[in-house]
């Protein structure tokens, strides 16, 4: 005697599913697709708005303080601000690529070694146990937890004690791009570690005992394994870390801003602004801040995917 075996009904995910596959899903309403894209065209225009008045500004010839209009290109515009600031931003003699020369070194140094370091002490924390692991977690928590603010003067005062004189040599480590590297480095660090440790704890363990009993050891592991999963959380955290060396202000101001030859683009632009701001050329300090904001902006807009990915990538742990 046969029996014939009847085909189990597929469970309400799986039919949901199905369905999305199949595109079979539900269309919305057309009075909610209006109403969502009205919101959407809302929000855009409130981004935006901010962005379209800086640029109104930067090519506006009367270097007023705000537009008398809602003019996108005012009367008489013209390029001549931009033009300036690329050629002599500021009555120092260094010149806007200079400037844009000691931030890019601030921000990759401060974005590569803070990742290099944040990612090698997130594994340990992640798949080790040594004693004081839990104490130090803790720690690196309340460190991060700080103002930045409140740890300027005593690594104005650690890093001013390197000097160097040697040979007529004389060379104080705070008062360079290097300390203040260093200093950018030591803020950014505990989120490095914090951010790629709560990622890597979501990688599963198999695939390293899968690759021990290959006889991988444990550099390899972490190498070959674990960093190419961490890729994701590894590009956000170095995009983050990048961000926040570009833009630096306070620490580069407070340890090299008697030298305008080691100023920033923060440092550049902050000097523009006359007292009380009645003296600030507002073109030129328009066109000066979309040209800082600019390759920032264009390095998220062609990798936004990838970087939304990673900021999204581990939030469930599975």
């Amino acid at each position: 005697m046969t029996t014939i075996a009847t085909p189990r009904r597929m469970p309400f995910v799986s039919r949901a599913f199905a369905r999305a596959r199949g595109g079979d899903e539900r269309r919305m309403p057309v009075g909610r697709q209006i109403v969502m894209q009205v919101i959407c065209i809302f929000i855009l225009l409130t981004v935006l708005f901010p962005i379209i008045w800086i640029f109104s500004m930067s090519i506006d010839p009367r270097n007023i303080s705000r537009p008398d209009a809602l003019n996108l290109i005012p009367q008489g515009a013209s390029l001549q601000a931009y033009a300036k600031v690329l050629d002599h931003p500021t009555n120092n003699p260094i010149s806007f690529l200079g400037l844009m020369a000691n931030s890019l070194k601030i921000a990759l140094a401060s974005s590569v070694i803070a990742v290099a370091i944040g990612v090698t002490a997130a594994y340990a924390f992640s798949r080790l146990r040594f004693r004081g692991r839990e104490s130090l977690m803790i720690a690196i928590l309340g460190v991060l937890m700080l103002p930045s603010v409140a740890v300027i003067i005593p690594l104005y005062v650690f890093i001013n004690q390197f000097k160097i004189d040697f040979a007529g040599l004389s060379f104080n480590l705070r008062a360079s791009l290097v300390g203040v590297s260093l200093a950018v480095i030591s803020g950014q660090l505990p989120f490095a570690i914090w951010n790629l440790k709560g990622y890597l704890d979501t990688i599963p363990k198999d695939l390293e005992e899968a690759a021990a009993v290959d006889g991988a050891s444990q550099n390899q592991i972490f190498l070959r394994v674990v960093l190419p999963l961490a890729v994701p959380a590894v590009a956000v955290t170095a995009f983050l870390g990048f961000l926040g060396g570009w833009t630096e202000y306070l620490t580069a101001f407070m340890f090299i801003g008697g030298n305008p030859n080691d100023w920033t683009l923060s440092i550049a632009l902050n000097s523009m602004v006359g007292g009380f701001a009645r003296t600030t050329t507002w073109s030129e300090f328009a066109a000066f801040a979309i040209l800082f904001a600019l390759p920032v902006s264009v390095v998220f807009f062609f990798f936004q995917r990838y970087l939304v990915g990673g900021l999204a990538v581990g939030g469930v742990k599975g």
